[in-house]
């Protein structure tokens, strides 16, 4: 605790014309008001709110103050709490994040009050001295341990190859299932501070079946909302594509590996004489190419984040209404979020978590 009184008169008088002095620095005159606001008798914390910045960092001008003066309000090579550590201490620390991965700038604090001795009592000090090491605070991503990084490049190339030679009376769709439950989902919004926000919710029992298709070129879709996702709404959603493009010889689809996907009834429906249908899968365990995926959370932020439908017809009406109107009338605003700019993802590339 920094006691009030520290200054002496001439100190204390060369801080205050030093805080006055419109000519001087920013910085180093706010350095000088704070150190004549903590030998008012000001705490640390009190003066940091003031000052809108951290007490660390107060605590830090404090030292630098009693070392060298108005020389060491001086030396802007110091900020905040970071160098409150030696050069061998930063080095420890980042050394044992790496190791471990802590979860809380808590338990960053106190690895430094046991191993450094030195404690820091406010959250967005850890949080600077954190950042100027080089780390943040991130989810890890989840992935497959199954992802096999051959295959992608694979599908990737041919995928490529396709689009390079497809002729004008050829098509290209990626089609899927998705199942909105009737729910709102609650995300994060800026609002005025002293404004609680909430968002009322419904049960949560009732949900869509829809299996669809988008064609990235246009925008262009086929939704279709079925009682049960399976091999019949699978060729009900082939014929659907069929009838979008009366006048294309070829219709290739891309989609996912489910099982009804796969079945005998779709292949023999293939196998008909005149089908211009072709389908195309893509590898196992890898959501992140099939683009369609990538609507499905286009869908959810403009239907559900933050919205509550009272009854299960206003909902299926604004999911309903934006995949089969809104997204292909509106494609040119769409296009940038849902596309095919598709990548690699190869667990070697990340540290997994055990």
């Amino acid at each position: 605790m920094i006691r009030g009184g520290f200054l002496d008169d001439e100190s204390r008088q060369d801080l205050i014309e030093l805080a006055r002095d419109g000519s001087a620095a920013h910085r180093l005159a706010r350095r000088a008001n704070a150190l004549v606001l903590l030998d008012a008798g000001m705490s640390c914390e009190v003066v940091a709110k003031v000052l809108l910045l951290d007490d660390d960092t107060i605590r830090t001008w404090y030292r630098l103050y009693l070392e060298d003066r108005v020389e060491g309000l001086a030396s802007f090579g110091y900020e905040g709490g970071a160098c409150r550590l030696s050069d061998r201490q930063q080095e420890r620390l980042k050394l044992w994040i790496a190791g471990t991965l802590p979860r809380s700038t808590n338990e960053v604090g106190a690895w430094i009050a046991r191993e450094c001795g030195i404690e820091y009592q406010g959250r967005s000090g850890l949080v600077a001295l954190l950042h100027r090491l080089g780390m943040e605070h991130r989810k890890p991503k989840v992935i497959s341990r199954k992802l096999d990084p051959a295959k992608q490049a694979a599908f990737i190339k041919a995928y490529e190859d396709l689009l390079n030679q497809l002729p004008a009376n050829e098509a290209v769709m990626f089609a899927d299932a998705v199942h909105p439950t009737h729910a709102v989902r609650p995300v994060g919004c800026w609002a005025p501070k002293d404004v609680p926000v909430a968002v009322t919710q419904t049960s949560g029992r009732d949900r869509l079946n829809i299996h669809g298709a988008i064609d990235l070129e246009t925008g262009k879709t086929r939704m279709l909302d079925v009682a049960t996702v399976d091999a019949v709404s699978t060729i009900m959603l082939l014929m659907a594509i069929e009838a979008l493009y009366p006048g294309k010889a070829m219709i290739h689809v891309f989609l996912d590996n489910a099982r009804y996907h796969h079945a005998k009834l779709v292949q023999q429906w293939l196998a008909q004489p005149g089908q211009r249908i072709k389908l195309h899968f893509i590898p196992a365990y890898c959501p992140h190419l099939d683009a369609i995926e990538r609507l499905w959370g286009l869908m959810h932020r403009h239907t559900t984040h933050n919205k509550c439908y009272a009854a299960f017809k206003e909902f299926k009406a604004a999911i309903l209404g934006f995949l089969r109107e809104t997204v292909p009338r509106d494609w040119h605003r769409f296009c940038d979020e849902v596309t095919d700019n598709f990548r690699i993802i190869d667990p070697a590339d990340f540290r997994v978590l055990a």
